[in-house]
């Protein structure tokens, strides 16, 4: 079953525990935007899903590319709300897993 880009950001953000609201302040556009996204009314700009991508821990083609999986990074939350400050933290947190996720695998195939 192929799944678009809205409802694989729908999916990841489900599952991350955000709501539209967070995950709205993050990116700095209305909650609206997000929820017509969600329901494919609308497109996610690529600096949307750049920042999402970062926000969840995830490759950006895997919202262009619906052959594109990838193992989530582990993330727990202890706070009772989250900011969108909290949201800034966690994504540079994730882009630097991803780095490091990446450059192990250029060396493990290097080592091949």
């Amino acid at each position: 079953m192929i799944r678009s880009a809205g409802e694989r950001f729908k999916e990841l953000r489900n599952k991350s525990g955000l709501t539209q609201g967070q995950v709205a302040g993050y990116l700095k556009v209305d909650q609206s935007y997000i929820s017509k996204c969600e329901k494919d009314e609308r497109q996610l700009s690529i600096d949307i899903l750049e920042k999402a991508a970062a926000l969840f821990g995830c490759p950006i083609e895997y919202f262009t590319d619906e052959t594109c999986e990838f193992t989530p990074i582990p993330i727990a939350f202890r706070a009772k709300s989250v900011t969108a400050g909290d949201l800034e933290s966690l994504a540079a947190m994730n882009r630097i897993a991803l780095n490091l996720r990446f450059m192990g695998q250029l060396l493990k195939e290097a080592k091949i």
